[in-house]
C-alpha cells in the first residue's frame, strides 16, 4: 500500500556533534554523487565534503560556517531524500531556510550538482559577509498550544526595536511556535534587554548565522544572482512549497521567476516555514511529514505548525505525541528509528 508523503528539509544548525560520520555512516553506497560534490569544492579551493564529515573531533566554531555546515546538510538530507522507501510517493516539497535549496533539487528543479553548486555559493557568500545575526524566542509555552496574542505582542516589540535609530531587527523565520529574528549587533541586544528569559534558554543565539530573510542580505542576493545564473534550474518533477506557501507545479513553473525567488524574495524577506508546512497539509494531505536529516530538531517545528492548523484534531503538544504513538504523521530520518520507517 502506498504512503502518501511531503518531504522537508531542514536548514543550517542540523549538523552537529552527534551528526559527524552521517555521510559515512548511513550513505557510503551514495559515495559516486558525493565525490562528485568533492570536486566541485576542490574547483572551489575548499575542504571535500566527505573529509569533513570524516573529521575526527566536532568544532562549533568550525562546523557551524555558512561555508562548512551548508554543503554537508545539502550532502545529507538530499541523500536521505534519495533512499525513502518504494512504497513513499512524494506528494509534495519543502524546506525551511537553507533547505530551500534542497527542496529544489530533491523536487527536481535544480540536479543534485546544480544544487550544490547553489547552497555552497550561498553559504560561502554568507559566512564571507557575516552581516548581522539571528537569535531564536518562542511565543508558545511547553504545551505548544497556540499564542497569536503573545506573538503579536513579540512583533510589536521587534517593530519597536527596529524603528530605533541604528538598530536593525526584523522577524527572520517563522517556525512554529518559536521566532527566529535576525538584525545587527545593537538590535539582537535591545530584543535580549526587554524580554525574559523563558525555558532556562531563549532567547538563544545562533553560532554563525547572519541576519538571513532580511533586507541586510540584499549584497548577497546581488551577489548569487551573478554567481548563480537562471540556466541551472527546471521545471520541477514534484511540486514545491516555497517559503510564503507558494506552490511551485511541474509543468507550469517559470523558471526565471523561480531563479528570481530563490535569489531574492527568499534571500531578503521573511521565509514562513509555520505557512509552508500548513500549505502542505492542506494542500496535499499527506499520509506522512518526512524530515529529512541530518539531526532531528526541526521536526518540532513542523509538529508546532501542524497543532496551530489543529491537523488532525490535534490541538497542543499532548494530542500531537498521543497521534505519533498509534499513528505516526512525523518522521525524522535524523533518528536512527524514524529513519528506518522511512527507508523500509
Amino acid at each position: 500500500m502506498t504512503r502518501t508523503a511531503v518531504v522537508i528539509c531542514p536548514g543550517r544548525g542540523t549538523y552537529n556533534k552527534p551528526e559527524l560520520g552521517y555521510l559515512h555512516r548511513h550513505h557510503a553506497d551514495r559515495m559516486d554523487m558525493l565525490r562528485r560534490f568533492d570536486a566541485l569544492r576542490a574547483e572551489a579551493g575548499q575542504e571535500r565534503v566527505t573529509d569533513l564529515d570524516a573529521a575526527g573531533r566536532f568544532s562549533v566554531s568550525k562546523f557551524s560556517r555558512g561555508d562548512v555546515a551548508s554543503p554537508l546538510i545539502y550532502a545529507a538530507s538530499l541523500s536521505d531524500a534519495l533512499d525513502l522507501a518504494d512504497d513513499i510517493e512524494v506528494v509534495a516539497v519543502t524546506g525551511n531556510s537553507m533547505g530551500w535549496y534542497i527542496a529544489l533539487a530533491v523536487a527536481g528543479a535544480l540536479s543534485p550538482e546544480n544544487g550544490f553548486r547553489v547552497v555552497n555559493t550561498m553559504g560561502t557568500l554568507m559566512q564571507d559577509h557575516l552581516i548581522g545575526g539571528q537569535l531564536v524566542y518562542p511565543f508558545t509555552d511547553e504545551t505548544w498550544k497556540n499564542d497569536p496574542v503573545r506573538k503579536a505582542e513579540l512583533l510589536a516589540d521587534v517593530a519597536r526595536i527596529n524603528a530605533i535609530d541604528g538598530h536593525d531587527l526584523a522577524l527572520s523565520i517563522d517556525l512554529g511556535g518559536m521566532l527566529v529574528l535576525a538584525g545587527n549587533e545593537v538590535g539582537l541586544k535591545a530584543f535580549e534587554t526587554s524580554q525574559p528569559v523563558v525555558q532556562n534558554q531563549f532567547p538563544m543565539r545562533l553560532a554563525n548565522h547572519a541576519a538571513f530573510h532580511t533586507p541586510l542580505q540584499a549584497p548577497v542576493a546581488a551577489e548569487g544572482r551573478l554567481r548563480l545564473g537562471v540556466e541551472l534550474f527546471s521545471q520541477p518533477t514534484r511540486p514545491l512549497i516555497d517559503g510564503r506557501g507558494k506552490v511551485w507545479w511541474p509543468g507550469a513553473t517559470d523558471t526565471h521567476e523561480l531563479w528570481d525567488y530563490t535569489l531574492g524574495h527568499q534571500v531578503t524577506e521573511v521565509y514562513d516555514f509555520t505557512r509552508s508546512v500548513q500549505t502542505a497539509a492542506r494542500e496535499f494531505a499527506p499520509d506522512l511529514f518526512i524530515v529529512t536529516g541530518p539531526g532531528s530538531t526541526l521536526s518540532g517545528a513542523v509538529a508546532q505548525s501542524l497543532v496551530q492548523a489543529n491537523w488532525h484534531g490535534m490541538k497542543d503538544k499532548a494530542a500531537f505525541q498521543e497521534r505519533q504513538d498509534t499513528q505516526p504523521v512525523l518522521l525524522a530520518m535524523g533518528r536512527e528509528d524514524q529513519m528506518a520507517l522511512a527507508t523500509g
